[in-house]
C-alpha cells in the first residue's frame, strides 16, 4: 500500500513537470518581413532599388467604365538624367484586395531623361475594384 502511494506520486510528479515544459501556445500567428507585403499596402509598387532610385509616381487616376470594368493610368516619371528602360505591369484586385486574375503582361516603358509618361490599363472584366501597379528593371 505503502509502495502505491509512491508510485502515484512519482507519476503526479511526472505529469505536473512535463506539462510545464510543454507549455504551447497554440497555433502559430503567420508574420510577414517588412517590405514583403507592400504590394498590399499601396497602388504604385517600385520592385527594386535601382528602379526606386530612377522612378516614381506623379500621379495615378482611375476610373470605372460605363460595362463596369476598371481604367488606370498612371504618370510615370524619371528622376534620371538618363534614359532608362523599366517594365511596368498592373494587377487588378477585388475589394478584398485579393486578385481578380486579370494582371497585364509586363510591357516595356523608355523613359527619356527626366520625362513623364502616361501609362493606361484596362482590366478585363468588372470584379476589378483595386489594382497595384509594379515596376522593375528592364530584362
Amino acid at each position: 500500500m505503502k509502495l502505491s502511494a509512491i508510485i502515484m506520486a512519482l507519476m503526479a510528479a511526472v505529469l505536473t513537470l512535463s506539462t510545464i515544459g510543454c507549455k504551447t501556445r497554440g497555433a502559430y500567428v503567420a508574420e510577414v518581413p517588412d517590405g514583403y507585403d507592400l504590394e498590399n499596402q499601396t497602388e504604385f509598387v517600385l520592385m527594386n532599388k535601382r528602379v526606386a532610385k530612377s522612378v516614381t509616381v506623379a500621379g495615378i487616376q482611375e476610373r470605372v467604365l460605363a460595362d463596369g470594368r476598371l481604367e488606370v493610368t498612371a504618370n510615370v516619371l524619371s528622376k534620371d538624367r538618363r534614359r532608362i528602360q523599366v517594365q511596368i505591369s498592373c494587377v487588378y484586385k477585388d475589394q478584398n484586395g485579393f486578385s481578380t486574375g486579370d494582371e497585364t503582361s509586363w510591357n516595356t516603358l523608355i523613359l527619356i531623361e527626366n520625362a513623364q509618361e502616361a501609362v493606361r490599363f484596362m482590366s478585363m472584366n468588372e470584379k476589378a475594384r483595386k489594382y497595384t501597379i509594379r515596376v522593375r528593371e528592364a530584362r
